[in-house]
């Protein structure tokens, strides 16, 4: 149901194993990792080795002869859930400096917390990352937009036969997370309330982090609302964009923004089933502003972005640093995109080489100087080049 080709995934790895001698992909539980790494597999010219870390029997062979078992295999070697053994990334080190090596590593995490922690001390120079995203529109196609935005980009979820079979897996999926996987990362809270602030983000989405706020209606402190928080984004389900800050002479905000990383995820927490109820619902625009931002970011990748805003009302949705200059997006869902005070103070507060209003429309045209509406789909095309 969900072996959709994913040619531009693919390429990207199939690139960093012909460089590194391993290759680590990062993405939420059920996004697709092991799907691509079969994929991946199929066109080896060689052996294979799988290793699932899900599996008691394969955590017991690589805690007890890791060195031996590894060592000896030549090949392709794929490890799912690596973040299970973090004492494996000491172990590889010497296997990826082996002279004329035989060999090549894929790791598949799910927790980008702790595998980036453990690697950058063992692995560094000797691994490249791919961020796996949900499914994104360049994927699916534009056609299937509103379908994508609904249900959301976890392969499971959007290739579902129908509303009723979504709404069951992403139940199936919550529940799974909280109890069985969180604790298989040795960490240990609560499930009732993790479940419970996961819950009370999806209404928070969009907005500019509060932790005495959440951890108020939690009955819990603020440094605790802050360590769920670690812990979902560490774990893919949500997103964190920093604010930017520059000596600008204005107050500016300086608490992050949080948002659910997955569209469909957010509906089932808000209790949205169909387009129905999400064109009357008063998230509509914060979930269209999550959906288009993550679209941009898969499309460009999540270093140096940021939202700028000030205590006076100025805001901009995302600002991102490439080649040498600031580009800056609004996601407004509308079908007739118009310039606002505040997109102009953004112009010219953070010297943007250009401002894209994206919506759902199919047009793209100048609003003015620096400034053009953008249909989502074509995020994928931006070049970031001055004109």
């Amino acid at each position: 149901m969900n072996e959709m080709k994913r040619e531009t995934l693919l390429q990207s790895i199939r690139i960093r194993l012909a460089e590194s001698p391993a290759v680590a992909l990062l993405g939420a539980r059920q996004i697709g990792k092991t799907t691509l790494a079969e994929q991946v597999a199929a066109e080896w010219d060689g052996r294979v080795t799988t290793f699932d870390l899900e599996r008691p029997e394969a955590r017991d062979a690589l805690r007890t002869t890791p060195g031996k078992l590894l060592g000896e295999l030549d090949g392709l070697i794929i490890i799912d859930e690596v973040q299970r053994l973090p004492e494996l990334f000491e172990l590889l080190r010497p296997l990826c400096d082996v002279k004329n090596r035989k060999n090549a590593f894929l790791l598949l995490g799910s927790a980008s917390w702790k595998l980036v922690k453990d690697v950058s001390e063992t692995l560094a120079g000797r691994i490249q990352f791919v961020d796996v995203s949900g499914f994104s529109l360049a994927e699916v196609g534009p056609e299937q937009q509103d379908a994508l935005w609904l249900r959301g980009g976890f392969p499971r979820s959007f290739l579902a036969p129908d509303d009723e079979a979504r709404e069951r897996w992403l139940e199936s999926f919550c529940q799974t997370f909280i109890e069985r996987d969180i604790p298989g990362l040795g960490v240990h809270v609560s499930p009732e309330a993790l479940g419970r602030f996961w819950q009370m983000l999806a209404h928070f989405h969009g907005q500019t982090w509060n932790a005495t706020e959440l951890a108020r209606s939690m009955d819990a402190s603020p440094k605790t609302a802050t360590y769920y928080r670690d812990l979902l984004e560490g774990t893919f389900m949500i997103r964190v964009l920093p604010p930017w800050f520059e000596n600008l002479g204005k107050r500016l905000v300086k608490s992050p923004k949080i948002y659910l990383r997955d569209s469909g995820m957010l509906h089932y927490r808000l209790g949205i089933s169909g387009m129905l109820d999400l064109r009357t619902h008063p998230r509509y625009g914060a979930s269209w502003e999550g959906f288009a931002l993550e679209q941009t970011l898969i499309a460009h990748g999540g270093r140096d972005a940021y939202f700028y805003g000030t205590q006076r009302g100025a805001e901009l949705d995302l600002l991102l640093l490439r080649r040498g200059n600031r580009w800056g997006f609004e996601f407004k869902r509308t079908d007739a995109p118009k310039i606002t005070k505040s997109m102009q103070i953004a112009l010219e507060d953070l010297k943007l080489a250009h401002l894209w209003v994206v919506y759902p429309g199919n047009l793209r045209y100048d609003l003015g100087e620096r400034i053009s509406a953008l249909p989502l789909h074509e995020v994928f095309g931006l070049t970031f080049r001055k004109e």
